[in-house]
């Protein structure tokens, strides 16, 4: 049997065109098909899915664009189509009413890429709840002398997925090389809860374990620091600056800030790491404003005209202007191409849409002088091929212009992910572990 026969034209046009993403391409198909399951007899339907989801992680890969110098470039390429795939195949479900797409890659990404192992020697692990927030405690087993350092640790995954389980191997890694005692935060997510429920769980989780540091854990309030990676950077910026804001005294403040490869504003999508990155897996342009509007909102409506900068205040873009500028970027970073992006004409009602994007508890970039003054000593690893590379080096330089003291570590074959990829077997990328052993070895310093 054909299985273009209930929809002939939807599917064969989809995959063999020159869509712009696959995600048209479903919208497509099932626009000619109806929203729900198509009437495929058995022996189709099978076949039938198989081909559509290998046509549309074909077409998706075909609009990717590794370059040359990224560190393992062919697994780059399989994982990056895993991910594509995993990502139709939920967008199909939900379409068919199923289940809802974020579930699915969850649930697939817990059961077929999460495998937690035995725990070492060495250390223990155990899991808790710190003011209601799921949390997961590493703590190392050999003598200390005194009272140990500890590390408050935020997932990333775009404020909608990640867990505790994602990252456990890079806690574990932290906690035993460094001597120090790990918190993985297990905060809610969007689009169950949006903003601010995550940096709420991130604060009261943080603020308990300082508040019991010493006296059930045996570490020292004042040489606790907060950190994360891509959102959980963010999270763990965000943190910093909200508790430099009140000021109360009642508990010591983070020591310091560990943030790799962060998020770090969103007011401009098109400074030069997002121009010459954009279509470098795991993270494109485009997907970066799809989870600050998931993490704001979730109102997709918008999504263009927020990669445009309509939705920046003209009175505010003199001010941005200053600390987003590709001039205050060390000249190697131009080299790879870079133009000078067209003005977009403010839009009100996008900006009404979008506007807490724009505060520092979303946008730690955009934050006062005054605030970022009092932020802590900070951590700060960027990766080449990465859409927020340029979040990380404005944020450096905003530090020192501050006379914060900052610890920049780049790796100039990364992309942005790497960390995801410790120590997880076939998965792992051998420049993951220089990510995870560059944070280690400034946890040792604190």
């Amino acid at each position: 049997m054909n299985i273009f026969l209930q929809c002939p034209s939807g599917l064969a046009a989809c995959v063999l065109a020159s869509s712009p993403t696959p995600f048209v391409c479903l919208q497509r198909w099932f626009s000619i098909c109806g929203s729900g399951p198509p009437q495929w007899s058995p022996p189709v339907c099978a076949p039938a899915f198989f081909l559509l989801v290998t046509g549309l992680v074909y077409s998706e890969l075909m609009n990717s664009d590794i370059p040359r110098g990224v560190a393992n470039s062919g697994k780059l390429h399989m994982v990056h189509g895993l991910f594509v795939g995993m990502a139709i195949v939920g967008r199909i479900l939900h379409r068919l009413g199923i289940c809802h797409q974020v579930s699915f890659i969850r649930w697939f990404t817990a059961c077929f890429l999460t495998h937690l192992k035995q725990v070492p020697a060495g250390l223990r692990v155990k899991d808790m709840k710190f003011a209601e927030v799921p949390v997961r405690v590493y703590e190392p087993t050999s003598v200390c002398g005194g009272l140990r350092r500890g590390l408050v640790y935020f997932h990333g995954g775009g404020w909608v997925q990640g867990s505790i389980d994602s990252v456990d191997e890079v806690c574990r890694h932290i906690a035993k090389e460094s001597d120090t005692t790990v918190i993985s935060v297990g905060y809610r997510l969007a689009p169950e809860h949006r903003y601010p429920a995550q940096l709420d769980d991130c604060e009261a989780a943080t603020c308990h374990f300082l508040s019991v540091a010493e006296t059930e854990f045996s570490v020292d309030s004042n040489r606790v620091a907060v950190g994360g990676d891509s959102t959980g950077a963010n999270l763990a910026a965000a943190l910093c600056q909200r508790l430099a804001r009140r000021e109360n005294g009642h508990l010591p403040f983070p020591c310091a800030q560990v943030l790799i490869y962060p998020a770090l504003q969103m007011a401009d999508f098109n400074l030069p790491s997002y121009q010459q990155n954009h279509a470098v897996p795991i993270l494109f342009r485009g997907r970066m404003v799809f989870y600050f509007l998931q993490y704001l909102n979730g109102d997709m409506s918008v999504c263009q005209e927020v990669l445009e900068g309509t939705h920046v205040p003209t009175e505010l873009r003199p001010r941005y202007e200053d600390w987003l500028s590709p001039s205050n970027l060390p000249p190697e970073f131009l080299t790879r191409g870079f133009s000078e992006p067209t003005i977009a004409e403010y839009d009100g009602e996008v900006y009404h849409t979008i506007k807490a994007g724009l505060e520092p508890e979303v946008s730690p970039l955009l934050a006062d002088d005054a605030i970022i003054q009092k932020t802590p000593p900070t951590f700060i690893l960027t990766c080449e091929f990465d859409v927020l590379r340029d979040d990380g080096i404005l944020y450096r330089k905003r530090l020192l212009d501050l006379e914060i003291n900052v610890t920049w570590q780049h790796v100039v074959d990364g992309f942005h992910g790497m960390i995801s990829f410790f120590n997880q077997g076939w998965l792992t990328f051998p420049s993951a572990v220089q990510v995870v052993d560059s944070a280690a070895d400034y946890v040792k310093t604190l």
